[in-house]
């Protein structure tokens, strides 16, 4: 029996849309806000703030904000590839890098996301390959709702917060 590789996952997803608006909810701030983020902030090598419409291109950094957590719970990264047509790759939590590709195939967007150099943990229910695996499972889906559906999935409420205790 093969034993698991807990530093590296691949999901995917389809979608019935065509594939630049899928590709643009990845690499705009805009569309990062319409399915994920409260609010991404990209900056340029020379430290621009990116406008909300305009693509992200290599070497930008960010920094990013969730709804149901404050300002103080940001996550920092870099854009590692992006090539305006079907592929992003971008730093991500503790160090991971998170591949981001698109095909077309019979009439719908199939996307492949995967995350990489994930730290191995004694306890794997502790380890970001399964924190991170649920929470992409469940934006993948957000964005599937928001690009067919327009019905946002996200719990917005900070007087709730992300736990549901």
């Amino acid at each position: 029996m093969a034993e698991n590789n807990w530093t590296k996952f691949t999901v995917t997803a389809d979608f019935n849309v065509d594939m630049r608006s899928v590709y643009t909810a990845w690499t705009t701030p805009a569309g990062l806000e319409s399915w994920f983020l409260r609010k991404a902030d990209f900056y340029t090598i020379t430290g621009r703030l990116r406008e909300s419409h305009e693509s992200v291109l290599k070497e930008d950094t960010y920094e990013w904000y969730w709804h149901g957590f404050d300002d103080s719970a940001v996550e920092k990264g870099a854009v590692l590839e992006v090539n305006s047509i079907d592929f992003f790759k971008f730093t991500f939590s503790d160090d991971t890098i998170v591949s981001v590709s698109l095909e077309s195939r019979n009439g719908l967007t199939i996307l492949e996301l995967t995350q990489e150099n994930i730290k191995e943990e004694p306890d794997p229910s502790k380890n970001l390959f399964v924190q991170c695996q649920v929470g992409w499972t469940f934006y993948l889906a957000n964005l599937k709702s928001i690009l067919e559906g327009g019905i946002d999935l996200r719990n917005k409420r900070m007087d709730i917060g992300s736990n549901f205790k």
